[in-house]
């Protein structure tokens, strides 16, 4: 499959611009996907310079670019720590995230993550994981599955969502996206269906994935990693993680809670380089539809 096809990287030259990349720095790409924005940083690098990649699915992985400047890491980025003290990297200039999914993913009925067509319920990014979302509809009480609908997706009929599901896997598993659009369907207005059903998904992709948690890790990792001056640059795209990102980058936490010295400073451990999320253009969205939500956010180590 051609790169251009696996993924469009979105807001490209706006995160490599915000990065600002010292040709021999080394940087850290933790979403590799179709390698997109890693390659737009190793034409910057000079053969002292070196990129890090991580993608924790073996897709990704398989397709990997050669570089003598470049090692790509098959794993999630939430042990970001973990790799780069194996790797002997004790700092970096620079980390990119890009938390939106492949197109890679949502065109292959197989992944189970669009509700466009048939498959399996499946949404792991990487396959050797055990939890898939059939085990979560399955399996999962009528309460916590409550739960992960209103507070992961947003979906104010979270409890009615919750409970037909439960009432439908008694009489026969809900193992295929057909069949969960079966049972979800009667509840779900016709004139918001695409929404509401992005919803739905984007629920159970970041419960299988435990994606809010590997975030945090992440953010955390990162504040470890970066040397003073480094940067940081994350493209989100949905309000849960856009809020941890922003409440991280100004306080130094994920509740926002803002800890100020005797003259009332602000103690971040950040210094944030945009005042505003950067969000495309149109010609970007009319180019990329599915970078219409990214939000890009950029701090530097203090």
């Amino acid at each position: 499959m051609p790169e251009a096809v696996y993924h469009i990287p979105a807001l490209l030259p706006q995160t490599i611009d915000a990065l600002d990349i010292h040709p021999d720095g080394t940087y850290i790409d933790v979403t590799y996907g179709g390698g997109g924005h890693s390659r737009a940083i190793i034409e910057k690098l000079s053969p002292e310079g070196h990129l890090y990649g991580f993608d924790q699915d073996m897709d990704a992985v398989s397709r990997a670019m050669t570089d003598a400047r470049f090692t790509i890491v098959h794993s999630n980025f939430r042990y970001i720590v973990n790799f780069m003290r194996y790797y002997r990297v004790d700092s970096v200039d620079g980390i990119l995230a890009d938390l939106g999914v492949s197109f890679h993913h949502f065109d292959d009925p197989d992944r189970g993550f669009s509700f466009r067509w048939d498959g399996p319920l499946d949404m792991r990014m990487n396959r050797s994981g055990s939890l898939t979302a059939a085990t979560v509809v399955n399996t999962y009480p009528e309460e916590r599955l409550a739960d992960i609908f209103y507070l992961l997706g947003e979906i104010k009929n979270a409890r009615r969502v919750a409970s037909a599901i439960v009432k439908a896997r008694a009489n026969a598993p809900i193992d295929t996206i057909e069949r969960l659009l079966e049972v979800t369907g009667p509840l779900i207005d016709p004139a918001r269906q695409k929404k509401e059903l992005a919803k739905l998904f984007q629920a159970l992709r970041i419960e299988v994935n435990h994606e809010l948690d590997a975030l945090e890790a992440l953010l955390q990792g990162a504040l470890r990693l970066l040397r003073p001056g480094g940067r940081i640059a994350v493209i989100t795209y949905h309000s849960l993680e856009d809020r941890l990102v922003k409440n991280f980058f100004r306080t130094g936490n994920f509740e926002g809670r803002e800890n100020k010295d005797f003259f009332g400073r602000n103690l971040s451990p950040f210094k944030l380089l945009t005042s505003r999320p950067i969000v495309p253009d149109d010609e970007e969205v009319e180019r990329n539809p599915r970078s219409r939500s990214a939000k890009l956010r950029v701090a530097a180590k203090l």
